[in-house]
């Protein structure tokens, strides 16, 4: 190890140990979450910024001596792979954030390899979860092995432009800015190019934030009404968030927000945005969930109802399941896919995205929308399930509902996750109680980050 310590300052979490050292390491293969593996003397150091077969200059963020793995970020590179180019994001690159003394924003950790590269590093990442966790080898005919991307038609190819939706710290001085991975450094921001030109055209920059802690903004892709959700320190007064909305376009809705409640409290224009997918719109609530991709939504529920429709587990009269329904994206599909005859129980446990579901599926006589907890719900309302549709936070379903899923007995379930690890988990509770992964695929709706998108249909066994 050829350590010597930086000069620039780093967070008081960071000082205990050899954090600010930097050593020169070999990287190896690519980890879940963002990392590659590396080893000092023994010990694993997960490197960010880097790709594997590299030899990097790393600057150790999380470096306890009692630690079982360090944490670093790549800062120079002395052999480069071939997938390496330049970072589109100057304030998302490692090497030149840490060499003006403050470490790279998150969000773009993958920003410094080609889309390909990217793709087939997520592919691994999803492969070695499914092996290690649900001790499962994907056959060809269930999964292509690979990740397959999504929104070129709007970008290019680039992988920018795609977010619609985006979360924003604020500086000590009032300005818009975005938390470094792991640390509670907040770097200024001027432009966000993984959002759409909706999101970027707001200029938040340049307003005035003082009073505020944190900023959401949502501009559905269908060219709607933007939101700006504003989370007020305490004390901050309402003039004060009147005058942050000034400084927004007229046509732009403003609301308060509390991020631990979600709670929306109007300061101008509406509380909600108004979303639209597969033929169908949705009222979402400030706070409420909506997949962030542009093109996600139609994606995800073209690989749903493909799934479903092949196997013969949705058709009119069908009786199927919507569980973590949010505002009834999938539900709305569903209903039209079993029509009058068929029945469809959507359950969202967030009482402002479940009002929102009701809203948008009150013309569906087919549709119960249920709020609570999905296995709780399905104790109480047990029926001969066709198919349940499955799409849980990042955290997954986990054992005690995947318990209640199979004892429902529906005859297929598709799992919607943007966590490998989580999913695999997940399945692995299936595959021991005699349930078979029938069909697999992954999508790239998180470009230039390590996220992914997996659709999976699951099947009891034979």
């Amino acid at each position: 190890m050829t350590a010597r310590t930086s000069p620039t300052a780093v967070s008081a979490s960071d000082q205990a140990g050899h954090a600010g050292e930097e050593a020169v390491l070999d990287v190896g293969p690519v980890a879940h979450g963002g990392h590659c593996v590396a080893r000092h003397e023994g010990r694993v150091v997960f490197v960010r910024h880097a790709i594997p077969g590299e030899k990097v200059r790393v600057r150790l963020t999380d470096a306890g001596d009692h630690a079982k793995f360090w944490r670093a970020d790549a800062v120079e590179i002395l052999e480069a792979s071939p997938d390496r180019v330049e970072h589109f994001w100057h304030l998302a690159d490692s090497a030149r954030a840490w060499g003006h003394g403050h470490p790279p924003v998150g969000g773009a950790e993958f920003g410094h390899i080609t889309l390909a590269r990217q793709r087939q590093l997520k592919a691994d990442v999803l492969a070695e979860q499914l092996t290690r966790l649900a001790g499962v080898d994907p056959a060809p005919s269930v999964w292509a092995g690979s990740v397959e991307a999504v929104g070129e038609a709007h970008d290019d190819g680039s992988g920018l432009g795609w977010r619609t939706r985006a979360s924003f710290s604020v500086t000590p001085g009032g300005k818009l800015g975005m938390h470094a991975h792991r640390s509670g450094h907040i770097v200024p921001v001027r432009d966000m190019p993984l959002a759409t030109e909706a999101v970027n055209a707001l200029r938040l920059w340049e307003l005035d934030l003082q009073g505020i802690e944190r900023v959401e903004v949502a501009a559905p892709a269908n060219g709607s009404r933007p939101l700006v959700l504003l989370a007020p320190a305490p004390g901050t007064k309402d003039k004060r968030l009147r005058a942050i909305a000034a400084g927004l376009p007229a046509e732009v809705s403003v609301a308060a927000f509390d991020p631990v409640s979600g709670d929306a409290t109007q300061v101008r224009g509406r509380t909600w945005v108004q979303e639209t997918a597969a033929g169908h719109d949705y009222r979402v609530s400030g706070a409420g969930f909506w997949q962030i991709h542009r093109d996600a939504p139609g994606t995800l529920v073209g690989a749903v109802t493909e799934f479903l429709r092949g196997g013969g587990f949705l058709h009119p009269g069908a009786v199927v399941a919507d569980l973590y329904a949010g505002a009834g994206l999938f539900t709305a599909v569903l209903a039209d896919a079993v029509g009058e005859t068929g029945s469809v129980l959507s359950v969202e446990g967030a009482p402002g995205s479940s009002r929102d579901a009701r809203k948008n599926l009150h013309s569906a006589p087919q549709v119960e929308v249920v709020q609570g907890r999905v296995e709780r719900v399905l104790r109480q309302k047990p029926r001969n399930f066709d198919a349940l549709v499955l799409d849980p936070p990042r955290a997954g379903a986990g054992k005690a509902v995947v318990g209640q899923l199979i004892a429902s007995q529906p005859r297929a379930v598709a799992y919607v996750s943007c966590d490998p690890a989580s999913f695999a988990r997940d399945l692995g509770y299936f595959r021991r109680s005699g349930w078979e992964l029938a069909g697999l695929r992954a999508f790239d709706l998180y470009p230039h980050t390590h996220h992914l998108e997996t659709v999976a249909l699951l099947a009891p066994g034979p």
